[in-house]
């Protein structure tokens, strides 16, 4: 017979945001939480990314609320110099089994099922045993529905013909050999890591071809750090915003006036941008990346052939002596939005805009303390992770919505405030009077924000 097991919550999935809900129910909840999840430790995808990958935000933004990530220093060094450290794939996958470990199992109240599959109604399926457990639990949460895949996780999504070299970002870490040029597949976080590998590595960037099928508005990681070191910085940024959504004519005027500010950047300074899909660089970042001259803009990639590479809009030609390095996998995927709390049923999803660990924590958060479905709903709206130029607009009118909701709860606000993971509600203020430069931005958030939400209401209607 199959073991039974009791708890109060079912989590699937043991991945960022799995792990960033427990937490909260653990310190704010006497909770029961039975984890289950088909890798051998937590950490989702990361068990799966590329070696050389690293946090693409700051790695005081990561991580759950109750433990901090990294060690909050400064980097002096490299293409992330005097920005805050981004955390590497080994210490984000040492961070979640620390967390599961060191916190959530002493207490008791946690039972976590690694290398077992989900089959549902409670049912989970070791994948080394075979051995099957039924978890009763009165409430069930879906930890997995942003469907996070890697490169690694899945053949490419084009035909590679036989004996063609090509490989996800992974295998760089690995290579013995010498492959006399380089092309990267996808114009994404990851095609971008993986140039960047490439030219670090001593690679010349006459010897890297990079498949572009869309050009991207990127975020210049400056304007999103924590600490009082950026707070002036990050406010103006904000501010400047606001202002030019309130006012802006056209998308094309609001993209082009926060660019010229740097709330935005481009590839190519002459080339216009149709995806949006926060990804994150520093002005090094782009720098080396604008190195690379042969950037091939005819569509995706249909198949690759043994000297041919056949795209949407064209051929390019290629060779046995060129790796192919496929990063198109859907790493932030667009998923349809659904209600988060639905009767005995929780689906994760983010509430701010790529943030999706603050986004499970904060669920937790209204999940351990309010009772009516309908106002745990209203809260927790979601906002479905942005593909195209357009969806810049509708999700910072999302996020603009939701933070007008969240502040008219003062104990919300307290939370927030106080949340290791949200890196963009003021902190209490301190003793000392604000300055001239904190009042005018205070100033200017106050008074664009209701033109803001109104203006882009008509922005994004007027563009669709």
């Amino acid at each position: 017979m199959a073991e039974s097991l009791q708890a109060d919550y079912l989590v699937v999935g043991a991945g960022a945001m799995g792990m960033a809900f427990t937490d909260v129910l653990m310190n704010e909840t006497d909770a029961s939480v039975v984890i289950v999840d088909r890798h051998h430790q937590p950490g989702g995808h990361w068990n799966q990314a590329y070696p050389f990958v690293r946090l693409h935000q700051p790695s005081a933004f990561y991580g759950v609320n109750s433990r901090k990530l990294g060690s909050d220093t400064i980097d002096s060094e490299g293409w992330n110099k005097g920005l805050y450290e981004l955390a590497t794939n080994s210490e984000v996958c040492a961070y979640f089994d620390q967390v599961m470990n060191q916190q959530f199992l002493p207490t008791g109240r946690v039972r976590y099922l690694p290398m077992t599959d989900y089959l549902g109604d409670g049912r989970c399926k070791s994948l080394v045993s075979g051995e099957t457990v039924e978890v009763n639990a009165a409430k069930t949460v879906d930890a997995t529905y942003m469907n996070v895949t890697v490169p690694s996780m899945r053949p490419p999504s084009y035909q590679v013909d036989e004996g063609v070299a090509c490989a996800p970002p992974n295998a760089l870490a690995q290579l013995t050999g010498h492959y006399q040029r380089y092309v990267v597949v996808g114009a994404g976080k990851t095609g971008m890591d993986a140039c960047l590998f490439l030219l670090r590595n001593g690679v010349s960037a006459e010897n890297v071809s990079w498949v572009m099928p869309r050009d991207s508005w990127l975020l210049d990681r400056a304007n999103i750090q924590p600490g009082k070191l950026f707070a002036s910085s990050i406010g103006r940024s904000f501010a400047q915003q606001v202002e030019v959504f309130a006012t802006a004519e056209s998308v094309e005027e609001a993209l082009l006036r926060i660019a010229e500010q740097g709330g935005l950047l481009r590839f190519d300074e002459n080339v216009w941008p149709t995806m949006y899909r926060c990804a994150t660089v520093t002005q090094a970042e782009l720098d080396q990346l604008r190195r690379i001259d042969h950037v091939i803009r005819m569509g995706r990639v249909q198949r690759i052939a043994a000297d041919t590479i056949h795209l949407d809009e064209g051929t390019v030609a290629t060779s046995g002596a060129t790796l192919h390095i496929d990063c198109t996998a859907d790493g932030l995927e667009r998923r349809a939005a659904l209600p988060v709390f639905d009767s005995n049923k929780l689906v994760l999803q983010s509430v701010r805009t790529c943030q999706q660990v603050f986004s499970a924590a904060f669920i937790g958060h209204v999940e351990a303390t309010y009772q009516d479905e309908a106002v745990k709903n209203e809260l927790c709206t979601p906002v479905p992770h942005p593909d195209s130029t357009l969806d810049f607009f509708k999700t910072s009118l999302a996020n603009n919505l939701n933070a007008a909701r969240w502040g008219q709860d003062a104990e919300l606000q307290t939370w927030l405030q106080n949340a290791r993971l949200d890196g963009f509600t003021q902190q209490p203020t301190e003793a000392q009077a604000p300055s001239a430069e904190q009042l005018a931005m205070l100033r200017t958030l106050m008074e664009n924000a209701a033109p803001a939400v109104a203006n882009l209401q008509k922005l994004i209607a007027a563009a669709e």
